[in-house]
């Protein structure tokens, strides 16, 4: 069974990336995108704002898909995550839902976080963190 996910990668205008950490399983306690499962009748979009605002504070215009990466999921499931890039329009950044913790990271701090598995693999692939 696969099961629709969507995160979201967001820079500030100081080309710094917002992570979240998570509150509970799948990864509890590491740093990942904000995101989560897709609901019925939702879009990719929609579910991507409601994730964001939900973890963050923060209302996000959502852009073009940046990839797409396949996570086990308990059982014989398999999360599939769309990752967006998406822009900040409104709101503070505050940890809430299921995020433990919410900041904006320098590529630095990416080095010294606790990571979701392959998080740093996918975004250096899909290009979009900036160059050091």
């Amino acid at each position: 069974m696969r099961i629709k996910c969507v995160g979201a990668i967001v820079f500030d205008d100081a080309g710094r990336l917002l992570l979240i950490r998570r509150a509970h399983p799948p990864g509890e306690g590491l740093w990942s995108l904000p995101g989560g499962r897709v609901e019925p009748g939702e879009s990719d979009a929609e579910a991507v704002v409601r994730e964001v605002r939900e973890e963050t504070g923060l209302t996000v215009a959502v852009g073009p898909l940046a990839g797409t990466v396949d996570r086990p999921a308990p059982g014989d499931a398999v999360y599939e995550i769309n990752d967006y890039l998406a822009s900040v329009t409104a709101g503070r950044l505050a940890a809430d839902d299921d995020a433990s913790d919410a900041r904006w990271c320098t590529p630095g701090d990416l080095a010294r976080l606790p990571l979701t598995p392959g998080l740093l693999d996918a975004l250096t692939e899909w290009r979009v963190l900036p160059a050091p």
